[in-house]
C-alpha cells in the first residue's frame, strides 16, 4: 500500500476554544488514537490536502514533534456548509493488530454483457477489510470480463487472501445491465420478428384455399 509523509505539531492545549484558535491559522485538529494514549495535535491544510481529496488511500507516516507513527484515517469531520475540513481522527497501526479498512474497487477488463449493449455499473466503489495493514492491497482488482447481461459480482463472491471482507456480503459490487437503447432495440427486433411469422402465415393459408 502507498505511503504519505504527513508532520504535525504537538497541541498543548484541547478544548473548543483551542481548536477554533487553530483553524483561524489555517490549520486542523487531529488525535491520534493509539494502543497506549491519545495524542492531539495539528497539521497545515496545505499539509493535508493530498491526503484527504484523493481516491486512494494511504498508510500515513506520521512524525509528530519528531516522534514517528503509522497510521490510517479513522474519521473526517467537514464543515457543514464551506465543506472545509475541520477535524481529522487517525488509528495508530502496527504488524500485529488487525485493523479495519476501506480499500477502493477497481475493475478491468471489458464485460460480455457490455459487448452486448448493456452497460456496467460499479455499485461498491470501495469495500470494507480487516487485517494486519501489511496485507492491504491499493485496490480490490475484478475482472468483469466473463461478465454477461443481467449479472453481478457479490461482495460474497470476492476472496482475499490474509483478509477478512467486512461489507455485507449480499451487497451487489457492480453489474451489467441493459440500456434502455438496447431494450428499445431488442423490442423492435422481436416485434419485427413476430411481424415476419404473421405474414408467413397469412400468405400459407390463402396459399391452401387456392
Amino acid at each position: 500500500m502507498k505511503t504519505f509523509d504527513l508532520e504535525g505539531k504537538l497541541r498543548r492545549e484541547v478544548g473548543k476554544k483551542s481548536a477554533k484558535i487553530a483553524r483561524a491559522t489555517d490549520n486542523v485538529p487531529c488525535v491520534l488514537y493509539g494502543n497506549s494514549e491519545n495524542v492531539h495535535f495539528t497539521v497545515t491544510q496545505g499539509a493535508i490536502r493530498k491526503l484527504i481529496y484523493t481516491p486512494e488511500v494511504f498508510v500515513v507516516n506520521l512524525t509528530i514533534d519528531g516522534k514517528k507513527k503509522k497510521a490510517i484515517i479513522k474519521e473526517l469531520q467537514f464543515h457543514p456548509v464551506k465543506d472545509t475540513l475541520m477535524h481529522v481522527d487517525f488509528l495508530e497501526i502496527t504488524d500485529k493488530k488487525p485493523v479495519a479498512m476501506d480499500i477502493p474497487v477497481k475493475l478491468t477488463g471489458l464485460a460480455e454483457g457490455v459487448k452486448a449493449g448493456g452497460k456496467l455499473n460499479l455499485q461498491l466503489r470501495k469495500l470494507r477489510v480487516k487485517g494486519i495493514y501489511t496485507d492491504f492491497p491499493e485496490t480490490i482488482t475484478l475482472d468483469v470480463t466473463d461478465l454477461v447481461l443481467g449479472k453481478s459480482i457479490r461482495v460474497g463472491d470476492i476472496k482475499l487472501d490474509n483478509l477478512e471482507i467486512l461489507s455485507p456480503k449480499h451487497a451487489v459490487v457492480c453489474q451489467v445491465k441493459l440500456t434502455r437503447a438496447a431494450r428499445s432495440a431488442d423490442e423492435e427486433e422481436l416485434e419485427a420478428e413476430e411481424g415476419a411469422e404473421g405474414e408467413g402465415t397469412e400468405g400459407g393459408e390463402k396459399t391452401s384455399e387456392e
